[in-house]
């Protein structure tokens, strides 16, 4: 497998750069049957996945590393192309009986009942777009305490956090019959064990469940006068979750909203079987840090979209199309309310979606390469 690293300076930058055969490989594959299989695709599907091993294209470009600390570099891993992917003898495929993905929201997501809840229809609604074909649905929302999980004060940080573990054996015994999977959503921080200091999700792929939360995706969350902190863990025994009522949420920006689908999506994608990105620019790609997630993209490369297409089954235009109806869609009872302003008795509040415009444009250049 060829593959070329370009530095480039004063920023000391890495680019991965694979040749087109190994690109094209990782797409098509060699086995017969996968490329019979990639083949029968409509045209305009190949024509876009091909981009893939197109030096010149502006759709789909290499991952640039930016410090030693990002995912690729401090997480060896061996990368997974559609052949692996395809036959991976522990991949889970949504079934005609199990086609529906569940969200599970812990705690309040939002200042207010109706900010909370116009939130978990924003993610609703992208996962029902980026899932294109499966059935997304919600559970009713539970607080902290209903999941009896372990939470402690970080150390570093001094905000509250909930055991990722325990969540996730919650969800484990919650996970209705038709369930793809269950993903658990909190805007509490959370850890994954004593000895770690935090992290962003956890899932379990066997169990079809996963935990993730937007903590940190607040704009307030690293500052000094971040107002989750907590001075003292008063807990009058390990059933006693009153420290959590009232609890500091931040205030759902735009982009705190492209962050949260990012992650939803990034987490539900490995419990189809997909593992992290290395040939491409790509949502599935690992990331150690807030700045290497914001420089992901929303989008799945080709190999990923690919792998997910054929999990799924859905049509890339129509998939497409959903995902810009999910853009342009603000409509809103109250236009020009924003979240310090709501009332409880307003109706719908505008969705922020000012952070996925350059991404909109995007898609619509897909459009047009899958339309010629």
């Amino acid at each position: 497998m060829e593959t070329r690293c370009e530095w480039k300076k004063p920023v000391i930058m890495q680019i991965i750069r694979h040749s087109e055969q190994t690109l094209k490989t990782a797409l098509i594959s060699k086995n017969p049957v996968l490329v019979s299989q990639y083949e029968k695709l409509d045209a305009g599907e190949q024509r876009l996945m091909n981009e893939a091993f197109q030096p010149a294209s502006d759709l789909f470009g290499p991952i640039t590393l930016h410090s030693p600390s990002d995912w690729i570099t401090s997480h060896p891993e061996a990368p997974q192309d559609f052949e692996q992917f395809f036959s991976d003898p522990y991949r889970k495929t949504p079934s005609p009986d199990k086609r529906s993905i569940y969200i599970q929201s812990i705690g309040s997501l939002g200042n207010t009942r109706i900010i909370s809840e116009e939130y978990i229809k924003w993610l609703t609604g992208y996962c029902k777009a980026y899932f294109y074909g499966l059935r997304v649905k919600l559970l009713e929302p539970v607080p902290v305490s209903a999941t009896k999980c372990s939470f402690r004060v970080n150390e570093n940080t001094q905000n509250l956090q909930i055991h990722a573990g325990d969540i996730l054996k919650f969800l484990k015994k919650k996970k209705p019959e038709d369930a793809f999977c269950v993903v658990g959503i909190t805007m509490i921080d959370l850890y994954p064990r004593d000895s770690w200091n935090f992290v962003f999700g956890q899932a379990s792929l066997t169990d079809g469940v996963g935990i993730f939360s937007f903590a940190r995706y607040g704009s307030d969350f690293y500052n000094m006068r971040y107002e989750g902190k907590v001075k003292k863990l008063k807990k009058t025994s390990s059933s006693d979750y009153s420290i959590f009522n009232n609890y500091y949420i931040p205030e759902i920006t735009s982009v705190l909203l492209l962050r949260s689908c990012k992650t939803l999506t990034h987490e539900i994608g490995h419990i189809f079987g997909l593992r992290h990105c290395q040939w491409l620019a790509c949502l599935m790609q690992g990331s150690n840090h807030l700045e290497e997630a914001d420089r992901r993209p929303l989008n799945l490369c080709p190999i990923c979209l690919r792998k997910l297409q054929c999990a799924i089954g859905f049509n890339i235009i129509e998939r497409y199309k959903a995902l810009v109806r999910w853009i342009d869609d603000e409509s809103s009872d109250t236009p020009g309310a924003t979240p310090e302003h709501s009332r409880e008795d307003n109706g719908n509040l505008p969705k922020p979606v000012e952070a996925f415009k350059e991404w909109k444009e995007w898609i619509i250049k897909c459009l047009a390469v899958l339309q010629k």
